[in-house]
């Protein structure tokens, strides 16, 4: 399950990013809660709007920035971004210790915020690859996971006391502070060790990376998968905060408290992803007809309790979800095309928030938080639908076989 871990590289990066993670769960509910308590009076349109504003230049540069990330040394394109991500939410923090912060202020940071993740992406995304053999990779995609989703699990609950104990703005710090973890790990790396994959030159590379995907049916089925997933099924940073303010009546820390039950199903997924040698069609399509499933559940409960009970297989169903297609569009990628299709991956996946997130928030204005939930589940249950049909049609589509490098060596 661990065997990344027994490479070095891997493993400073691997705890590196957990520190990081977890104050970037805290930030995101603490940014939230700003938005809903502080800058307006629970006005799921402008949260919807934000949560778009991080999102919106992933799906406009995510394409170049991949060719960025195949052309250019991804540990160094690393540090600058988690440095420039770090500046980013130090200034919220301050602006927000300050009591100067407006709406417009989190607005224009949302999208800088989208700025830097939209070339942090792909660079981190293809990373792995150059840490790790090609034997590990699923291993590696699936601790990462387990990270995010960790830090998922304590982040939001850690927040939410922070904010009911000391306010908005240490949340905030926190998560600025945090990035230090992971660049500490970057400048530990013995750069030796790496095996970086090919470097793209001249012109025409994103082009190439389009060209390339249009002729792979299996991963444009993965595309459009992560898209239904991302655009309409995972905007809890929205549906969530309008479950809690306007269905359930609850505060932060209850609040909070969602984001940590639904990281304890994404946890257990992403232990069970690192465990898996290769990944499974049937993996990836039954667990996307498991979340429509239990997110129709939650939509409907009227408990809050309940609600919290239904999150933890949601969450469980999405990662798995996302782990297995992150992992088959990587595995199954020339690694000279991998930061570009990678980018593309990303900018699917989180690029259709910018649409998502403004539609769910005026759905949840209009007819009420459950119908945001209804929404989600209606498009990956459609999804679902596209997939098994792709599949019994396409009954030979498997992952195409690929060289597994035999000259990087664990180092305990």
């Amino acid at each position: 399950m661990f065997v990344s871990l027994t490479v070095r590289n891997y493993r400073l990066y691997f705890f590196g990013m957990l520190l990081s993670n977890i104050g970037l769960w805290m930030a995101r509910v603490a940014q939230d809660w700003l938005v809903l308590t502080v800058l307006t009076n629970n006005s799921s349109i402008m949260l919807g709007t934000i949560t778009a504003l991080q999102f919106l230049p992933i799906a406009l540069l995510s394409p170049y920035a991949g060719a960025v990330a195949d052309r250019f040394p991804k540990r160094e394109l690393l540090m600058v971004t988690q440095s420039a991500a770090a500046l980013t939410w130090g200034v919220q923090a301050l602006l927000v210790f300050t009591g100067a912060v407006q709406l417009w202020h989190v607005m224009a940071l949302a999208f800088l915020s989208g700025v830097v993740s939209s070339f942090d992406n792909p660079a981190r995304q293809a990373f792995s690859s150059e840490m790790v053999p090609d034997a590990y990779l699923t291993n590696a995609v699936g601790l990462n996971s387990t990270t995010f989703n960790a830090s998922r699990l304590i982040g939001p609950g850690v927040a939410g006391f922070a904010i009911a104990a000391w306010g908005i703005g240490p949340a905030l710090l926190i998560n600025a502070v945090s990035y230090v973890a992971t660049l500490i790990a970057l400048l530990l790396m013995r750069p030796e060790e790496l095996h970086p994959a090919p470097r793209t030159k001249g012109r025409g590379s994103v082009r190439a990376g389009l060209r390339y995907v249009a002729k792979r049916p299996d991963i444009v089925l993965t595309l459009f998968i992560v898209f239904m997933l991302g655009t309409f099924g995972l905007n809890f940073q929205v549906t969530n905060a309008l479950m809690a303010t306007t269905v359930f009546g609850v505060g932060s820390e209850e609040y909070g408290m969602m984001g940590t039950v639904m990281g304890i199903g994404t946890l257990v997924a992403a232990l069970m992803a690192a465990r898996r040698q290769r990944p499974r069609n049937l993996v990836l399509v039954g667990a996307l007809g498991g979340f429509a499933l239990f997110l129709t559940i939650a939509a409907l409960t009227p408990h809050y309790y309940v609600y919290l009970a239904a999150l933890v297989p949601v969450g469980l169903c999405s990662l798995t979800v996302m782990t297995s297609a992150n992992a088959s569009v990587q595995l199954s990628t020339t690694p000279a095309m991998r930061g570009r299709v990678m980018a593309l991956y990303m900018a699917i996946f989180m690029g259709g928030t910018p649409v998502g997130a403004p539609l769910i928030g005026w759905i949840g204005e209009v007819f009420g938080a459950r119908a945001t939930l209804l929404v989600g589940s209606l498009a990956t249950g459609l999804a679902f639908v596209v997939a098994v049909l792709f599949l019994l049609r396409r009954r030979h589509w498997r992952l195409p076989s690929f060289p597994v490098r035999r000259d990087l060596t664990p180092d305990v």
